[in-house]
């Protein structure tokens, strides 16, 4: 009897703070990211001439969800959103098409 009162209690311990947890999330950072659809806009705009177009859009789409901008026109203009402009992959050269 008192391994399954324990084994119950542990279980429910469990739960409870699963839900706690979840409970407590806060609202405001899962809203944080713009909408898929901004993003799916903008990269399609800005990969339109590119050469490996799925690979482009991958890019930018990453690039769009952390910086929340993707730069106007197929090519540059990345003046007008740093955040786009200074991030870097692994072998130092511009993530971002």
């Amino acid at each position: 009897m008192k391994p399954t009162l324990s084994t119950l209690l542990l279980v429910s311990m469990l739960l409870s703070s699963s839900f706690l947890q979840f409970a407590m999330a806060d609202p405001t950072t899962m809203a944080a990211a713009p909408i898929p659809s901004f993003c799916d806009s903008k990269c399609g705009a800005r990969c339109a001439n590119a050469g490996v177009k799925d690979r482009c859009l991958r890019y930018c789409g990453i690039c769009c969800q952390q910086c929340k901008c993707v730069p106007p026109g197929t090519y540059g203009n990345k003046s007008e959103c740093p955040c786009y402009r200074d991030m870097l992959n692994s072998k130092g050269q511009s993530k971002c098409p």
